[in-house]
């Protein structure tokens, strides 16, 4: 249970050697510090440069402290950050001397946790902290913005006030129960219900490219033995990160590595090759790759130029769609590709390469980007990328509101009507924090990093 009558303390900055190492101080003992580090009290926001010394009165550091008042710092406390120079030995040091002086170490998230509960950001927000820290592409820091200015809170925010009168509507009977709840009002709050089934589905489906922006677009290379598709990994990795042989079947389980493509970051999936008669070790092999197919968001299918098209199984053909695959045929310096027989594809968008001088790869870059860039949602609006909590939520609310239609549609009684509605109200609350869930708050900053 967070204790925020303490002053807490922490490294804002990774362990290790840099240039300057950052140390955050929140609570209500931050002016005291201030002015008991630096003779006096320091101006707010206004950067003071001067000597650390520790308790014990020894020089520590040449620092620069700014201190902040509750009104303007991040945790809606009163903060002081303390800069110093990058030596894990000098961070250390001058943590200790914090903790000394009556701080507390900070616990996992406990700053941004301190600023949800002082109210400077709503729950969404604060997931977006750690999107924010984490993105690895231009996409996902893209949404990780809008959810960090609010974006998500907002939109939550419109749907609960739109429940809130449907809601009003209903408990007005409840309370008057001589009263039937007249036609014009059921046709007003169902159409109210309807509306918000439409805009909690589109918010839903963003589920999945919200994954795809936190955790990478997975990107599957699949094809037959031999068809270049460790070189291709390789090629597009930028360094030789999978063995490549002559000889067949030479990656028998799956490889994965992450590159940046344009602005979307991809977890690049190499497989082990689909032999039509594979011996035990390869089959087993093959039951992975086939398990990645299942899972992939792209599939990049590699082609042997020099070699007939190959049986591969209907598992894998079966996710050969325009929507998420692109043929790659590889091997082109080996021979004049132009005549190379692709049209038992033709509706796939394909790719002539050479994985092994390159020919072909920036080509090849820029159809992966545009369809990557086809998994956006098309409404710049719905651009919102909700996380798993958050689509467990509206899942929740989603049920609500269809109970609650249903109870419409066949007269049911206001009080089931009014129950459904103000559980979908809670779902809702969840996402931003107005439903007061301790258990749930502690398990989500435990995920944050220590000093944020």
């Amino acid at each position: 249970m967070l204790r925020s009558s303490d002053t807490i303390a922490a490294l804002a900055t990774p362990a290790g050697t840099s240039a300057i190492a950052v140390l955050r101080v929140s609570g209500p003992d931050a002016a005291r510090l201030a002015a008991e580090l630096f003779g006096s009290a320091l101006a707010p926001r206004s950067p003071r440069h001067g000597d650390y010394r520790a308790k014990c009165g020894a020089l520590v550091d040449d620092v620069l402290a700014t201190f902040f008042p509750a009104a303007s710092s991040y945790t809606g406390e009163d903060a002081l950050e303390i800069s110093c120079h990058g030596n894990p030995f000098i961070a250390q040091t001058l943590l200790e001397d914090l903790l000394a002086r009556g701080c507390r170490a900070a616990g996992p998230g406990e700053f941004t946790q301190r600023a949800f509960l002082n109210g400077r950001m709503d729950l969404s927000q604060a997931e977006a902290v750690m999107d924010l820290i984490h993105a690895r592409s231009e996409r996902a820091l893209e949404v990780a913005n809008r959810l960090l200015r609010g974006e998500l809170g907002r939109r939550l925010n419109e749907l609960t006030e739109r429940l809130l009168s449907a809601l009003a509507r209903i408990e007005a009977y409840i309370d008057f129960p001589e009263e039937d709840l007249p036609a014009e009002d059921r046709a007003i709050v169902r159409h109210t219900l309807e509306g918000l089934v439409q805009a909690t589905d589109r918010l839903m489906a963003t589920s999945h490219y919200g994954e795809m922006l936190r955790d990478g677009i997975k990107t599957v290379i699949v094809g037959a033995p031999n068809a270049g598709k460790s070189s291709l990994l390789n090629r597009l990795v930028g360094r030789e990160r999978a063995i490549v042989s002559a000889e067949p079947g030479t990656t028998r389980d799956y490889i994965e590595e992450r590159i940046i493509v344009g602005p979307h970051s991809l977890r690049l999936i190499d497989t082990a090759g689909l032999n039509s008669s594979p011996g035990a070790i390869e089959k087993l092999g093959m039951e992975k790759s086939l398990d990645r197919v299942a899972e992939a968001d792209l599939i990049l299918l590699v082609l042997d130029a020099t070699a007939p098209l190959p049986a591969l199984p209907e598992l894998v053909m079966k996710h050969i769609v325009p929507e998420k695959a692109l043929i790659v045929v590889n091997k082109i310096d080996l021979l004049d590709a132009s005549s190379f027989n692709i049209k038992v594809y033709p509706k796939i968008p394909s790719v002539q390469v050479s994985a092994l001088t390159g020919k072909g790869i920036d080509t090849l870059v820029t159809q992966i980007t545009q369809l990557a860039d086809s998994f956006r949602p098309a409404s710049q609006e719905d651009t919102i990328a909700i996380n798993a909590r958050h689509a467990d939520a509206l899942a929740r609310s989603r049920t609500g509101l269809e109970a609650a239609l249903e109870k419409l549609r066949t007269d049911g009684p206001v009080e089931l009507l009014a129950s459904d509605l103000r559980g979908t109200l809670e779902a809702f609350g969840e996402i931003i924090g107005k439903v007061d869930n301790e258990r749930m708050l502690d398990q989500l900053f435990a995920t944050f990093c220590i000093g944020k």
